[in-house]
């Protein structure tokens, strides 16, 4: 914390303390106004402008420094200036001092609290920015909460003071007026509790939760809205209807049959999706071949001698088919149909917020759908380019005969996967990528690190290079810094991202819109504009992750199931994700990359694995674990890990930040020598060296040399 900030809070400390020392609590009882009400009001009547002022200042600073006494002197204000000039003042005192709170809160307490919460604040402060007026208003309307507690608690999160002042000014007009009104009729009141009667606070009460209540009605009024031209089925056939059999939508149906309702699957291709057919598993059964034929090719750097590979690219892809045959039962119809799933293969379409119809034959009532539909391959329409023999990640599975020469069109996470296993099988690869490095969401050193190991590999990494256009075929032309670059290649892959499935089966029709992004429009529940519609997974973002897929899909199975009941809002805090090059890249939380454009301080403890024993060992000392902490903290606020299993041993790290175990934690952990999951405590180590207590550490180097006398 500051000094200007540590300042200001043992200023208001201060005060606070005076105050209660100096008995200021006697000045501000109900029986000095009753004793003093004559005299007052005598005051008020020789020098009417100067004692409003003197009060309305009083009242600021009272409610500014919350100090205790701001229903007393709304009393005082009715007595004093009638229920009109009362009113008036009061309402306009104690929102100013409402904002003063607030603002002395933020400027104390808003960097602490960011610091020390990072995560949760920055999860409330999305809602804030969403309904933090609507919800302020009902803490105003409702005298349950001390206004005081609200105004700190404000001021932590980054609500705009605009917004602040103009909502609790009209929040807090009510409980004025019925207090000053009270105030008119002091001599009539016993005590401030005979201003709140049960009647009194039971209307207040309602009328706190008239504007929810009229939030409920809204939103029914906009559901019958959006339902009126579709006739509703009188019954229903199943429980949940689920589009699309991948990663989400297979954890959608088996989490609705795990509850025992009934469901439905439907698929238009392979169960299973991209994940098993073309993306997760038949990448990483390339990787593994590949990774292979590199270790062999450095076998001498072991001291095996003669060891050769020749590749048999067609025997390579065989394998892959074969693992995905091994894997494909897991996802099966079989299976899912023995758990209570009626899997059906054919094209969905949604005909009604209540109705799929499949292949247009079969038409099936349900009570909710969920939208699983996955996404596609980017291909750019580039001039020249014949689609038909442009490589992607759904038909790259297809070859038998290894290309030699291959351009990959993209530097992200799938573009440098491929081209990598390529290489190492033996083609000549060129890697082209628009932006100036590769990974462009990691950090700057991460994408060093596999630059460097990419050119040692001889792949030909083309960085700041934008294609233009296809010549004969077999030329890309692309746009540099020198002008017009030639790549001839004999295959050429496009590697540009995915783009969600959103057309084809009806959103068109039933006006479910899609975002910027191109993926289906959900608010935080994955419902889309009908509320028993959700989506999740790819179609939905921001994330194409198989992992975040059936995250998401989890929520969307629960809340169809159970919604309006029970509705639980997705968890999007801790998300990981890993890019299986070799080294490969993990990362969760911030990176530096992503903390400097929020603005967000923080220190780095990076420890390389070229000082991990096993690393050393197993002839893979490269990389590095960077873990970004709060600043004074051990708290965890980001981490990346280049290096030998960086996908394996990032996990350690989500626990640790999503149940908020620190650095000093994972260093008092015992971690097995030697393995690779020991870089997670020796960069907690490295964080310890750098907070090391000197002070203390000098009175032991003391202690311990009294104890050699």
């Amino acid at each position: 914390m500051s000094r200007a900030r540590l300042l200001v809070g043992a200023a208001v400390l201060v005060a606070l303390i005076a105050f209660f020392a100096a008995g200021g609590t006697r000045y501000l009882s109900f029986e000095a106004l009753k004793a003093q009400h004559a005299a007052l009001q005598a005051r008020y009547a020789a020098h009417p402008y100067l004692v409003a002022a003197a009060f309305f200042f009083a009242y600021i600073a009272v409610t500014g420094l919350s100090l205790p006494g701001a229903a007393l002197l709304t009393l005082a204000a009715g007595a004093l200036f009638g229920l009109a000039w009362g009113t008036v003042l009061v309402s306009f005192a104690s929102t100013l001092g409402a904002t003063v709170a607030f603002l002395l809160s933020r400027f104390v307490l808003r960097e602490w609290v960011k610091k020390r919460f990072a995560g949760r604040l920055a999860a409330i402060d999305r809602g804030v920015a969403r309904d933090g007026g609507f919800y302020l208003f009902l803490l105003r309307l409702t005298p349950a909460v001390p206004f005081f507690v609200i105004n700190v608690a404000m001021g932590v999160t980054a609500m705009r003071a605009r917004t602040f002042y103009w909502v609790s000014q009209l929040g807090m007009l009510p409980a004025t007026l019925v207090f000053t009104n009270a105030g008119t009729r002091l001599a009539a009141i016993g005590s401030p509790r005979d201003v709140l009667s049960w009647p009194l606070l039971g209307a207040l009460l309602a009328l706190g939760l008239f504007p929810l209540a009229a939030k409920k009605a809204g939103d029914l009024l906009r559901a019958r809205r959006v339902y009126a031209r579709w006739p509703r089925p009188r019954r229903f056939e199943r429980n949940l209807v689920v589009i699309g059999a991948g990663s989400a939508g297979l954890v959608a149906a088996y989490i609705g049959a795990a509850l025992r309702a009934r469901v439905t699957l439907i698929e238009k291709a392979r169960m299973g999706g991209d994940c098993l057919n073309t993306g997760c598993v038949p990448s990483k059964a390339l990787l593994r071949a590949a990774r292979l034929a590199a270790d062999i090719g450095k076998a001498g750097e072991y001291g095996l001698r003669d060891a050769r590979a020749q590749v048999d690219f067609a025997a390579v892809m065989q394998r892959v088919q074969r693992v995905v045959r091994e894997i494909e039962p897991h996802d099966s119809a079989a299976r899912y149909a023995s758990l209570g799933v009626e899997c059906l293969h054919g094209e969905a379409r949604i005909t009604s917020p209540w109705t799929v119809t499949v292949d247009g034959r079969r038409t099936i009532t349900t009570r909710a759908i969920v939208i699983a539909a996955g996404a596609r391959p980017v291909v750019p329409a580039l001039p020249g380019l014949a689609r038909g023999e442009v490589l992607t990640s759904d038909n790259l599975w297809d070859l038998r005969e290894l290309p030699r020469r291959l351009v990959v069109l993209g530097g992200g996470p799938v573009g440098c996967e491929l081209a990598q296993a390529f290489a190492r099988l033996g083609s000549q690869v060129t890697l082209v990528e628009m932006q100036e490095r590769l990974l462009s969401r990691e950090d700057r050193d991460v994408s060093a690190l596999l630059a460097e190991r990419f050119a040692a590999e001889g792949i030909d990494v083309r960085l700041g290079h934008r294609a233009l256009r296809v010549e004969a075929g077999r030329v890309l032309v692309c746009e540099a810094a020198g002008g017009e670059v030639r790549l001839a290649f004999d295959r050429l892959l496009c590697a540009l991202g995915r783009v969600a499935n959103t057309s084809g089966y009806g959103l068109e029709e039933l006006g479910i819109p899609v975002t910027a992004a191109r993926t289906v429009e959900t608010n935080d529940f994955l419902q889309t504009v009908y509320p028993n519609i959700y989506a999740c997974g790819d179609v939905a973002g921001p994330w194409q992750f198989t992992h975040t897929a059936a995250h998401q899909a989890w929520y969307a199975a629960v809340n169809a199931l159970f919604a309006p009941w029970r509705r639980l809002r997705v968890d999007n805090r801790v998300i990981p994700w890993a890019t299986f090059t070799d080294p490969e890249v993990a990362r969760v939380g911030l990176n530096e990359t992503q903390a400097a454009e929020q603005g967000r301080r923080y220190e780095t403890s990076v420890y390389r694995l070229d000082e991990l024993d096993r690393a050393l060992a197993e002839g893979a000392p490269h990389g590095m674990v960077k873990v970004l902490s709060a600043p004074g903290s051990d708290r965890i606020l980001g981490v990346t890990i280049v290096g030998e299993r960086a996908g394996d041993l990032i996990a350690e790290f989500v626990l640790a930040i999503k149940h908020g175990i620190g650095l000093k934690k994972i260093l008092g952990t015992i971690h097995v020598y030697p393995t690779f999951a020991e870089a997670a405590k020796q960069t907690a180590g490295v964080w310890r060296r750098a907070h090391a207590p000197a002070r203390v550490l000098a009175a032991l180097e003391r202690f311990h040399a009294w104890m050699r006398d």
